[in-house]
């Protein structure tokens, strides 16, 4: 049968970011020039229902070291975090844990 050919054998790609399931995911804000400490911590309290206290303390990590982690769990609850951060205009990533 000339001209006929057979399905060539391929190795599994092999890939660099391994995803673990069970680990949860983090949701860190960072710190900006832009919005206020004062707004910052409205925004902790309206979005996650932190005390006024756990807000602020959230808030001058934000301002102090740059980035705080205000939430944690599945990946598609964090992504609902980021997103609805972004909307009150801070900057917000995720990653696992």
């Amino acid at each position: 049968m000339a001209g006929s050919t057979s399905p060539a054998e391929l190795d599994d790609p092999s890939t660099d970011v391994v995803v673990d399931q069970d680990k949860p995911w983090v949701v860190i804000v960072w710190n900006d020039p832009i919005n206020l400490m004062q707004y910052v911590t409205y925004v902790f309290q309206k979005l996650f229902g932190f005390s006024k206290e756990k807000a602020e303390q959230l808030m001058m990590d934000v301002h102090l070291k740059g980035r705080a982690v205000v939430s944690s769990g599945p990946r598609d609850k964090a992504e609902i975090d980021v997103f609805r951060l972004h909307e009150h205009g801070l900057w917000a990533t995720m990653q696992q844990d």
